[in-house]
């Protein structure tokens, strides 16, 4: 066997194996204990800076500038549309980890952001005052035909409905269908039987199209030019729609209570279910679980994006608000550096023609 060989596919003992499980599932446990301790200790500061910023000469332009100087993971959600929109209506941002009570228990990888708003002859885009979008941490244990064990964590969510004002919808009526559906499926019935479900694939498939159409006439109109960005099907506004997967919290808590037992007997080193099986197989069968969502999800890096608010966007604020201060008072200093280097030079000599 070769070195990449070797590289690519380590053969690792059973035994092996077994105690990496049980480091990762240290190093895991360890981050959720750490996020549930800095969610009961940064509280106070947050609410500190929540009065700086109220400062009425920080208060009107601080989210703005902050969304601005986004990080990447975020920027790259936000069209030109919706750059537009957020800068001439955003207000506030907050991310409360709503599932940890005052004596700091409860799930920490769950949190609300709420996006505050202006209203009337402010917002020419829609109605709401405020946005709410719920964010809960949940797992699910499936049992596959064949009778693998497979296992799925990630956020789960509601979509949540804007009032747009005429013409003013980014999403192209996305959104709308996706709360049409979530809507209709709570009054029972198989999600795919539902009329409303065609009509968000239809839609998804539609405007997917209409975007690759617009890809390549740029793409032949200057082959040159650079494309930045996302495509205008994938609006930032899409993200109020993400669903992620309906694991229920009973479901959750079914499998958190599995998984807990199964890490206890790794740890004292009892026999456990393998979750071993052939990779083309269990690629088959994901695709299997996860087709129906995948076909509805009308923001699917919706998870991702929402991590990178609560993560990053939310704790440092300030730093991404004062980034331009910085980068402008950088460029100043080097500026006046060049001027002082040009003064402190020898004069040119001058040279016979």
């Amino acid at each position: 066997m070769s070195l990449l060989d070797r590289i690519q596919n380590p053969e690792v003992s059973k035994e092996t194996a077994k105690k990496i499980s049980i480091v990762e599932q240290q190093f895991l446990r360890a981050e959720v204990e750490q996020l549930r301790h800095a969610a009961v200790t940064m509280k106070p500061l947050f609410e500190k800076r929540s009065e700086v910023i109220n400062e009425p000469d920080v208060k009107e332009a601080f989210w703005t500038r902050v969304m601005l100087n986004a990080p990447a993971e975020i920027e790259e959600h936000i069209t030109m549309t919706d750059a537009t929109i957020l800068a001439s209506t955003l207000k506030n941002i907050t991310v409360e980890r709503f599932e940890i009570d005052a004596q700091g228990q409860g799930e920490p990888r769950s949190f609300r952001v709420t996006f505050e708003f202006r209203t009337g002859d402010e917002n020419p885009y829609f109605e709401n005052e405020k946005l709410v979008k719920e964010f809960y941490w949940r797992k699910q244990v499936l049992t596959t035909p064949k009778g693998h064990k497979r296992t799925w964590d990630g956020l789960v969510s509601e979509p949540v409905r804007i009032n747009w004002k005429k013409d003013q919808d980014p999403t192209k009526g996305l959104l709308d269908l996706a709360c049409d559906l979530a809507e209709a499926e709570k009054k029972g019935g198989n999600r795919q039987e539902l009329p409303e479900f065609m009509k968000v694939v239809e839609k998804r498939e539609e405007l997917e199209a209409a975007a690759e159409h617009d890809h390549d006439h740029d793409h032949d109109h200057d082959e040159d030019e650079e494309c930045s960005g996302p495509d205008d099907s994938s609006s930032f506004f899409s993200f109020f729609g993400y669903r992620g997967s309906d694991v229920t919290a009973e479901q959750s808590k079914t499998a958190t209570k599995e998984d807990d037992e199964r890490y206890e007997k790794l740890l004292k080193g009892e026999p456990v279910e393998e979750d071993e099986e052939d990779e083309e197989d269990e690629d088959d069968e994901d695709d299997e679980i996860e087709d129906d969502f995948e076909e509805i999800e009308i923001f699917p890096a919706g998870d991702e994006l929402a991590i990178a608010i609560a993560e990053d966007l939310w704790p440092n604020a300030l730093k991404y608000y004062v980034t331009d201060q910085l980068i402008e008072e950088d460029d100043f200093d080097e500026d006046i550096e060049l001027v002082e280097d040009e003064e402190d030079a020898p004069p040119l000599k001058k040279t016979k023609v």
